[in-house]
């Protein structure tokens, strides 16, 4: 089995939870991790600084495209941050915990 840590930002806590409690109650992933964090990005023509929640979704990489779609039409964004960090060792127990909760 193969897993993946995906990440993706909301502008604030409320959306940033609601994405996290719909990936974990529909076992797309078996834990979300919230951060505040401070981005400093380049949008529309112009440099923007914001206050904003990272999300750190832990999965199996064959998750990818379901985790896509419910990211997409749930969040406010635009165009959202989806990344996929693949995860090349972990400890054996903690992956199986992913992989038994999730789909």
């Amino acid at each position: 089995m193969e897993y993946s840590m995906f990440i993706t930002t909301c502008a604030d806590k409320e959306s940033a939870k609601m994405i996290a409690e719909l990936l974990v109650k529909n076992r797309l992933a078996a834990c979300v991790q919230l951060f505040p964090i401070e981005s400093v990005y380049f949008w529309h023509g112009k440099t923007c600084e914001d206050n904003e929640v990272a999300l750190f979704i832990k999965s199996k990489t064959k998750l990818f495209d379901k985790i896509a779609v419910a990211i997409k039409e749930n969040h406010p964004y635009e165009v959202p941050e989806i990344a996929q960090i693949s995860i090349t060792d972990g400890l054996p127990e903690y992956l199986k915990w992913i992989d038994d909760y999730t789909l």
